[in-house]
């Protein structure tokens, strides 16, 4: 079993490798057949002829297109994802600071997503029909359905402008942050904060992200609820679901021990794919709530044909989706032995 599962990694690895490859081509390619003045970027404001021509120069523009793209390969290959045109950064140094506000952002959504969507999943089937389910489906189709941007803004009119008790946006006050210096360990303000015992950038770091994390987990609230519910349905119709219920084991012993634990595995692939496209979903949510991460770093790369800043952000995503793959189809495995490799 360990060789088959050796085998397997390896195999979806080498598959991986020539999915990202075909990504950074396409993109690579693309992003240069849109015309725009890059070197004029590099250089500033109020350019010289002489200094555009140095800048095409430095950044191969003068090149054949295909040569710049072997160049990009051979740099990528040694770890070098290239300087960002806007910024005059290493892009990754960039993405190191952007990556972890936006994975923080995810993982507490996720977090969110699953929590809620397991528990109206299950509750939702096992009260099949009542009012209950009817509202779960309702919030599901609802998740799946509304345009993250309209539900982000209006989560800011009703907790900000109304109510006035939650942040428009941004990842910390800056006063706050001031008064209360933050020692960054792992990039993470929760994680960090807590670390070092600074729990007023804590609690407004908390505050922070609430907003744009329910707006992130409302999708795929959506999809984990429809999913385990449909499963849940089914698998209560079981023989052994029926001779736990005459052993007279408790319902939420059934509920969620032994019926959820075999229709949760199908639903691992949504939970996987919703962790995906919350990745991908939260470069608007970040644009909304002024998030600085991927989100907004893309965007601005993007307004301003930053080629080496809008490859590396599409890297990060395309390693994150097929590896985030990999992992779910994993654990499908580990959870149902009916599965073959």
């Amino acid at each position: 079993m360990a060789r088959k599962f050796g085998e397997y990694i390896a195999y979806r690895v080498i598959l991986a490798i020539f999915v990202i490859l075909g990504v950074i081509t396409v993109v690579f390619f693309v992003s240069r057949v849109v015309p725009s003045d890059p070197a004029g970027l590099w250089v500033g404001a109020h350019p010289t002829k002489e200094a555009i021509e140095k800048a095409r120069e430095e950044l191969h523009l003068n090149e054949p297109l295909i040569k710049q793209y072997f160049y990009y390969l051979s740099s990528l290959l040694h770890g070098d994802l290239g300087v960002s045109i806007r910024t005059h950064n290493p892009v990754a140094q960039d993405l190191k600071s952007a990556f972890t506000a936006t994975f923080e952002l995810i993982l507490v959504s996720e977090f969110i997503a699953v929590i809620i969507g397991i528990i109206l999943g299950v509750y939702s089937a096992v009260k099949k029909d009542s009012w209950l389910d009817n509202l779960s489906r309702i919030l599901a189709i609802s998740g799946v359905s509304l345009p993250t941007f309209w539900f982000g803004m209006i989560l800011q009119l009703i907790f900000f402008k109304y109510l006035g008790i939650l942040p428009l946006a941004g990842r910390v006050d800056s006063v706050v942050i001031l008064e209360h210096p933050l020692k960054t360990i792992t990039g993470f303000y929760l994680l960090d904060s807590l670390i070092t015992g600074n729990i007023p950038v804590f609690i407004d770091a908390l505050k922070h992200l609430i907003l744009p994390a329910i707006t992130l987990a409302m999708y795929p609230i959506g999809l984990i609820t429809r999913q385990v519910r449909s499963m849940m349905i089914e698998v209560l119709q079981e023989n052994y679901i029926r001779t736990a219920w005459a052993y007279g084991i408790p319902p939420k012993k059934v509920y969620f021990k032994y019926a959820l634990k075999n229709a949760i595995a199908p639903a691992l692939i949504t939970v996987g794919l919703s962790f995906a496209y919350t990745l991908i979903g939260a470069f608007l949510v970040e644009l909304i709530f002024n998030w600085p991460g991927l989100g907004r770093y893309a965007a601005y790369s993007i307004l301003s044909m930053d080629y080496p800043a809008i490859l590396g952000v599409t890297i990060i995503a395309a390693v994150a989706y097929v590896f985030i793959n990999l992992f779910v189809d994993l654990i499908q495995v580990y959870l149902d032995p009916r599965i073959e490799l």
